[in-house]
């Protein structure tokens, strides 16, 4: 039984002013007093209950084995345009950065002195071609008188030396000509390939020559081939799969991590080995027809096993590491967690293909491990498919 305490009344027969303070604290102290049994006994059975732990099955599945490099691309026709003649460099044809076409103008070297030497050498082939006439004819006359013995047989003698020289004179004053001509020609400096052409590194009015250096280039980028290093111990099977007649597939991972649209194929593997990295230069052949790769980008190179193989997987979240090695936490039928050390064959979109400590069926936690320890009993739930999984 309670008794309550007597609140002095004043003279008028109301409480004092803060006469029910004291009473009001008192029955608030007396029910916490009362409650604090239950509340206590509810927070220690909700320690007590099992964690709960999300949980996916090891299962065979086919995956093939895969391994990233980092590559270079590099293009198969690329050509530095350069000046064959020396001049003033004329009017820029072209655009930087534009596509050209095989045989399209780009650049023009003032082709007077050139053209005045072509209709030089055209004169000396003139003269020369008269010369061999008149000898030709002095040697037929010769040649006749010969046979009536009108003439010696030293004057006919001379006349052939005489012809002979003629034609040579001629086929020299032609040759002069051909290359004058060809210089002439070399005044248009045009395409020698279709492709993407870059800025240019001379401007129209300056005196170029073939020492002058590049004066632009331009790539074929419709197909590439990626440069990359292989160890020797992966070499191995690269090599197997291309005496067999076989080719690798490959893919490209771009540097904003999308995986490039077109697979690719390994055609070479270089005859000599780096000393400093103990690997062997490896090329791989892509079409390149969107012009999305570049001449001298950086992209990981992923080198696909031909026929993937039925391996035992988990995901990766589901796996840790210690100074020991990887692990992971399986859970028995009865709830009861233990903790598995593997050993991984290979990783790939996510999935750890475990070579041993695991068999198909174990249930392995892959989210809720840092709340777990070996032995602990745990509620387990389905984890969510692999689209839909949360992070860990």
């Amino acid at each position: 039984m309670i008794h309550w305490p007597r609140v002095p009344r004043n003279d008028t027969g109301t409480p004092p002013r803060g006469g029910l303070r004291p009473a009001v604290v008192a029955l608030a102290g007396l029910l916490a007093f009362a409650l604090a049994p239950a509340a206590g006994a509810q927070t220690k059975a909700a320690d007590n209950a099992p964690p709960v732990v999300l949980v996916q099955p090891a299962e065979l599945r086919p995956l093939a084995p895969q391994s990233e490099y980092i590559g270079r691309i590099a293009v198969f026709d690329k050509v530095e345009v350069r000046a064959r003649v020396k001049g003033v460099l004329g009017k820029r044809e072209f655009e930087d950065g534009a596509k050209v076409t095989e045989g399209q103008l780009l650049f023009t070297i003032d082709p007077a002195p050139y053209r005045i030497a072509v209709n030089q050498k055209r004169a000396l082939r003139d003269g020369a071609q008269a010369a061999l006439i008149n000898a030709e004819a002095q040697l037929k006359r010769a040649a006749d008188l010969l046979k009536t013995n009108n003439v010696s047989q030293v004057a006919y003698d001379q006349r052939l030396s005489e012809q002979l020289q003629a034609k040579a004179t001629l086929d020299d004053a032609e040759a002069q000509l051909e290359d004058a001509e060809l210089q002439l020609s070399y005044t248009k400096i045009t395409a020698p390939i279709a492709g993407l052409i870059g800025r240019a590194a001379v401007s129209p009015g300056n005196i170029v020559g073939p020492e002058s250096g590049v004066l632009a280039t331009i790539v074929n980028e419709r197909q590439i081939r990626v440069l990359f290093s292989v160890s020797q111990a992966e070499l191995l099977n690269v090599r197997r799969d291309l005496r067999a007649g076989e080719h690798l597939p490959v893919r490209l991972r771009l540097a904003d991590g999308k995986l490039y649209p077109e697979k690719g194929r390994v055609d070479f593997i270089d005859v000599t080995v780096d000393p400093n990295t103990d690997g062997q230069m490896a090329r791989a052949v892509f079409d390149n027809a969107d012009e999305l790769l570049t001449d001298g980008q950086t992209v990981r190179v992923i080198v696909e096993g031909n026929e993937p193989a039925k391996v035992l997987v988990v995901p990766q979240p589901a796996m840790a590491i210690d100074q020991t090695g990887p692990y992971v936490y399986v859970v028995d039928g009865k709830g009861v967690v233990e903790q598995r050390r593997i050993t991984v064959d290979f990783v790939r979109d996510g999935m750890i293909a475990v070579a041993s400590g695991l068999k198909a069926g174990d249930r392995v936690i892959v989210r809720g491990q840092q709340r777990v320890r070996a032995g602990m009993t745990v509620e387990t739930q389905a984890a969510p498919a692999a689209a839909d999984q949360p992070k860990r």
